[in-house]
């Protein structure tokens, strides 16, 4: 398979969705939510694999690109899957889907406790038993340190973006107050003397 072909496969899948993919994390019979899905570059795969993948963003012209993808992919799709929403406020009932993806969104929070509505809307339609896949900013590897708080949780990075940092104490407290637990131990990749971006697999006890 060249490069061509492989990117055809992939799309623009996040690299550490697709180790969870191949670890076998993911099956096809799993209903799965990306929260903040944009244009859907992390479910081409997926949807070409056969799995119930829904998604929702608060960008209509982003949900309009998901839906034409997921057309293109699979032309029977139910494009009713991808709805325009923020991940606050999502519609979909308590424990809909057994796993939810947020990628590269919950930086985005404007204060903690936008993050914490943001974190426990997720948490709300996953169900018991459940997988949520997290990357995001972090505070590790000194980068809270290096970085100028600017707003409740959210920091002015060196690298000059401003960002909510996902703290040590913050994750702790998130896991006792939803009963969750790491499926594997979390990592932070460190962008020397920039940021730190930190995956978590957790699953929902109850």
């Amino acid at each position: 398979m060249n490069i061509s072909e492989l990117n055809q496969l992939l799309g623009n899948i996040d690299i550490y969705l697709l180790d969870q993919i191949l670890k076998g994390r993911f099956r096809p019979e799993m209903r799965m939510l990306d929260a903040g899905c944009g244009e859907g570059r992390n479910l081409v795969y997926l949807i070409k694999s056969g799995f119930q993948v829904f998604g929702v963003d608060q960008n209509p012209t982003a949900v309009q690109m998901a839906r034409t993808y997921a057309k293109t992919l699979q032309p029977k799709y139910d494009l009713l899957r991808f709805q325009v929403a923020g991940a606050e406020d999502m519609p979909f009932h308590k424990g809909a889907f057994q796993a939810v993806i947020s990628s590269a969104v919950l930086h985005f929070a404007r204060s903690t406790a936008h993050f914490h509505q943001l974190f426990s809307e997720m948490v709300r339609v996953l169900e018991v038993g459940g997988v949520l896949f997290l990357r995001m900013t972090t505070g590790y590897g000194g980068m809270q340190e290096a970085s100028k708080e600017i707003h409740e949780g959210v920091y002015q990075l060196p690298d000059g973006s401003n960002r909510f940092l996902l703290t040590e104490k913050l994750l702790e407290e998130l896991m006792m107050e939803h009963h969750l637990v790491h499926l594997e131990s979390p990592k932070s990749v460190l962008v020397h003397g920039q940021r730190a971006m930190g995956v978590f697999v957790m699953q929902k006890l109850k």
